[in-house]
Formats: C-alpha cells, sequence, structure tokens
C-alpha cells in the first residue's frame, strides 16, 4: 500500500477538494490493512477501505469534514455490532482534506511523513524511519506511528508493455489500469487504434514499426503481444527474445504457437528462449472472452511480481521498514 499522490491531484482537479480516508492501524481481524485508502469528495468516491457500514460511515465523515472547512480526524471504530459487523477487530482511520495548493509539500524523499496528532516535536522513532528511507533508500511500510502517518508515495515501477490495442488490448489495459505499481504502456500501429478515452496512467505509443518499439522497453519489463496480425506478433517476439525481458505473453492457440515456435528458431533462438515466451496468454479454465482472458493475464502477472519481488527480498533484505509497532490513543 502506497500513497497514489497522481491519482490525488487528478481526482483535485476533476472534483476540486478531496478528502482522503485512509486505514492508519488495525488490531485482530480487519477487512482491508494498513495503508488502504479511499479518496471522497461531494459527490462521489473512488477506491476502498473495505465496504460496509465502516465505509458507508467514514464516507459521511469525509463529507462532513469537507463542508465544516476541517482539515483532519483521527477515529478508532470497532468492528463489532454497532456498525453491524462481525469482524471482531478494529480499525483506525485517517481523514485528511486536499485541496491543490497542498499537493506541492506533501512528498519529500518519496515519503508522505506528517503529524496527526498535536506533537512538540517529532519523535525519535519517527526520525529513524525517516533517515533509514533518506540515507538507505528503504521504503517504509504504511504506519501510524508515535502520533505521525508515514506513507511511501506510489512508483509505478512494474513496466508492462502490451501490443495490441484491439478487444483483448483494451480488456486487458481496463483490468490492469487500477493495479498499483503497474507502468503501463500501450503500442498499436496507429492513433485511430486506441480508445478515444484511455487510463491516465497508461502511456500509448502509436507507430507504424511496434518491433522497433521493443528496444524502447526497459530490461525489466513484462511484455503482451496482441495485434491484429500474426506476422506482426512473430516481429514482436522475435525483438522482445532479442533482448534482456522479465516476462513474455502471446495471444494465440497451440497451432500458432508450434508454428511461431519453429519461426523463431529458424531466427537463432534456441528453446529454452522460445519457452519463455507464454503461449496461450491467461487462464484457459476462465473462458476465451477478453476480460476472462484479461483476469488470467492479472494473475499471472501479479504472481511474477510477487516471485520476484520475494527473490529480491531474499537477495538483498526486505525493502520495506517497519518499527515495532506501538500503540496510539485515539
Amino acid at each position: 500500500m502506497s500513497f497514489d499522490l497522481t491519482q490525488l491531484a487528478d481526482t483535485i482537479a476533476r472534483y476540486g477538494p478531496v478528502a482522503r480516508v485512509v486505514v492508519a492501524d488495525t488490531a485482530g481481524s480487519t477487512p482491508r490493512e494498513v495503508g488502504a485508502s479511499m479518496l471522497v469528495w461531494r459527490d462521489g468516491q473512488s477506491g476502498t477501505i473495505g465496504g460496509g457500514e465502516l465505509e458507508y460511515r467514514a464516507t459521511i465523515a469525509a463529507r462532513s469534514l469537507l463542508s465544516n472547512g476541517e482539515r483532519a480526524a483521527l477515529k478508532r471504530m470497532p468492528l463489532g455490532p454497532d456498525l453491524g459487523q462481525c469482524c471482531g477487530g478494529a480499525v483506525t482511520l485517517l481523514t485528511e482534506c486536499f485541496a491543490a495548493d497542498d499537493l506541492s509539500s506533501l512528498a519529500r524523499d518519496h515519503i508522505v511523513a506528517r503529524p496527526v496528532v498535536p506533537l512538540d516535536a517529532t519523535p525519535l522513532a519517527v526520525k529513524r524511519v525517516l533517515d533509514q528511507a533518506r540515507s538507505k533508500g528503504l521504503r517504509p511500510a504504511p504506519q501510524l506511528l508515535h502520533g505521525w502517518m508515514i506513507e511511501p508515495v506510489s512508483r509505478p515501477d512494474t513496466p508492462v508493455w502490451i501490443y495490441g490495442a484491439g478487444h483483448v488490448g483494451r480488456a486487458l489495459v481496463d483490468v490492469l489500469s487500477p493495479l498499483p505499481n503497474l507502468a503501463i504502456t500501450w503500442i498499436d500501429t496507429a492513433v485511430d487504434r486506441f480508445p478515444a478515452c484511455v487510463p491516465a496512467n497508461v502511456s500509448t505509443l502509436p507507430t507504424p514499426h511496434p518491433a522497433r518499439a521493443v528496444g524502447l522497453a526497459p530490461q525489466n519489463a513484462h511484455h503482451l503481444v496482441l495485434t491484429y496480425s500474426h506476422s506482426l506478433d512473430l516481429d514482436l517476439c522475435h525483438a522482445i527474445l532479442s533482448r534482456p525481458f522479465a516476462s513474455a505473453g502471446l495471444i494465440g492457440s497451440a497451432t500458432k504457437w508450434a508454428r511461431f515456435s519453429k519461426r523463431l528458431a529458424g531466427l537463432g533462438h534456441d528453446v529454452e528462449q522460445i519457452n519463455s515466451i507464454r503461449c496461450p496468454i491467461g487462464d484457459p479454465g476462465l473462458g476465451k472472452t477478453p476480460h476472462a482472458i484479461a483476469i488470467g493475464v492479472a494473475a499471472a502477472l501479479l504472481g511474477s511480481v510477487a516471485d520476484n519481488e520475494k527473490n529480491n527480498r531474499g537477495m538483498h533484505g526486505d525493502r520495506g521498514y517497519a518499527p515495532p509497532k506501538r500503540a496510539v490513543d485515539t
């Protein structure tokens, strides 16, 4: 979980002042984890902190905060009979109001850290977390610590390159674009191949030669090939195999893949390289509709990203830092 400054800025630009509700602390069984958040404005909202009566009351309180001109509120809410819930735990919710003028001063060194209760000085434990982040580049876990709320800023650091803006490409963008930390680049042969409205966090790249665009992708990119042309798909697979990449998938049947495998071998790629491309993409058990394919791809991609993160933590240690929890009175 992280603080998405881009989403907050976009929402303020569209709707005016916005209240952000974040799960600051949890105890026992809760529907969402620390750092889960939602945005609330006068006549709308986005995101979720767990739904149900908890979210309903949090939304009403957020709108009241906006209308009263207040800045922030911190409240602990037991998830019991009073809310009609049986989780048995409790959440502490931090609600903060933001306008356009507040954005420039929010983040420093990719962290949003601020006191949420009156304090005379910055606690030593908070200083330690911030020093770890700034001197060693360790991203802190979201946490309410000694009266301060600390959150890492959202960084879209997982590049996903999607080739093809047809039905499956559009379904993929629809499913993947809301997911955190994905930097999506969408490629096709002409501007009019893309829909009129593209999510704000998706970059489009129209080019008559998509295979040449592969060279622009980062070496840790995940590639998904699903154009309207088998010839173009083959060119893209050849280009992807000719450089480092994190993962690659190709839409198609077993027959298509058998033909591609032979042609890619003829282009100089060995069997191990060729087999690193997954074909078909998605989960056949979910079906062959565009969104069923997209859901299967999203599940596989998130699994791959999670595995990479586990491997990195094993090699370099956990890059998140969270000191021992300490209760905060609210």
